[in-house]
């Protein structure tokens, strides 16, 4: 695991991960993994059932949010924003470079501090 950029105390993004990165995730103190790349993007990129199933069996709580290409769709803001109100601690969020993340990140933070 290598590229983790700090959004904020509750959000962190980076490029894609793999299974074997789960472990080091939870030991950071993350509690939910969230993904932002659509399956199948590239080749030999791990599916999100396979990321989901590792980050469950460490006790991780995953979320499956993709956006294609850097413009967010409506339905990726709702269910960013969603994940967000939802998931109680920090949130380890992923894409092909953590760029879709944080773009996403900082389309949502003016209806997180409406919310507040």
């Amino acid at each position: 695991m290598q590229n983790i950029k700090k959004l904020d105390d509750f959000m962190s993004v980076s490029p894609q991960i793999s299974v074997a990165d789960i472990p080091a995730i939870r030991a950071a103190g993350f509690t939910a993994i969230m993904c932002n790349r659509p399956d199948g993007e590239d080749a030999g990129q791990p599916a999100f059932a396979e990321i989901e199933a590792a980050a469950k069996a460490a006790g991780l709580e995953a979320r499956f949010v993709p956006m294609a290409g850097r413009l967010p769709t409506d339905e990726a803001l709702t269910g960013f924003a969603r994940a967000l109100a939802e998931i109680r601690g920090p949130i380890f969020a992923y894409c092909r470079t953590g760029t879709r993340c944080e773009i996403l990140w900082n389309a949502t933070q003016p209806l997180a501090r409406a919310a507040e």
